[in-house]
């Protein structure tokens, strides 16, 4: 099968899959090409509530395809860079589920998600020094967000790799799962996730994002809604809420 991204919805989950074993699920440029569109496809849908993005087998995504960058480094890193900032944008919760390696772009489109929940086992890494390539600022600025500056510029200056739970110690996962039990508990989660308020969610992620200047939009959003009246009548009836507004 040639490389490629595969998804699939059920449930409300959108699960997209970096799909390119011959090579630890290496980021083609045609891959980083199709993901802005794929994720726009995505986020147009309303059966999506939440994605999931993850790895073909025993490795999340090895980094870019290095015979990519042999020819235009730079148009490559664009790509890259283009399908990172699409993938932070999705307007829904979104996951990475990783096992095994998570180098390199690898690492960004993890970092890219809203979550990140890893197999024991799992290394990180982010290798641009072992390239000569220059991180984009964008890609810096989230990293140092998540692991704090001390964190960013060990990974970035040493491309040294880290383990499962040191990744958990300085913040760049949520949850570390051991081995068997990731799909199980990213599954659970993403009911979680499913059953919850998509405007609760959808303001939350612009605020977390750093959104400043729509307080007032999504005031006018929740009065218009009827979330919050069906969160507080199934709260005191004891039953689950039936939230309706979307994104």
């Amino acid at each position: 099968m040639e490389p490629q991204l595969l998804d699939t919805v059920a449930d409300g989950v959108a699960t997209v899959v970096v799909h390119h074993p011959a090579k630890r699920n290496a980021m083609t440029a045609g891959m980083w090409r199709a993901l802005p569109p794929l994720l726009d496809r995505l986020a147009a849908d309303p059966a999506v509530r939440a994605l999931v993005l993850t790895g073909e087998g025993g490795t999340f995504c090895a980094g870019a395809d290095i015979s990519t960058l042999r020819e235009s480094p730079g148009e490559a890193q664009e790509w890259a860079g283009l399908a990172e900032e699409a993938l932070a944008a999705f307007p829904k919760p979104t996951l990475a589920a990783i096992r095994g390696h998570c180098v390199g772009g690898g690492a960004q489109l993890a970092a890219a998600c809203d979550l990140r929940f890893a197999e024991e086992g799992s290394l990180f890494g982010i290798t641009p020094a072992k390239l000569g390539l220059v991180y984009p600022s964008s890609s810096t600025r989230r990293l140092v967000t998540l692991v704090g500056p001390a964190t960013a510029k060990y990974l970035l200056f040493s491309g040294e790799l880290i383990d499962a739970e040191r990744a958990l110690r300085t913040g760049l996962v949520d949850e570390v799962l051991r081995e068997g039990e990731l799909d199980e508990r990213v599954a659970e989660f993403t009911r979680v996730l499913v059953s919850r308020s998509q405007l609760t969610q959808a303001a939350a992620k612009e605020f977390a994002n750093g959104r400043t200047d729509r307080d007032a939009h999504w005031a006018e959003q929740a009065r218009g809604s009827g979330d919050t009246a069906e969160g507080v009548a199934a709260f005191l009836e004891r039953r689950q809420p039936r939230f309706t507004w979307t994104v």
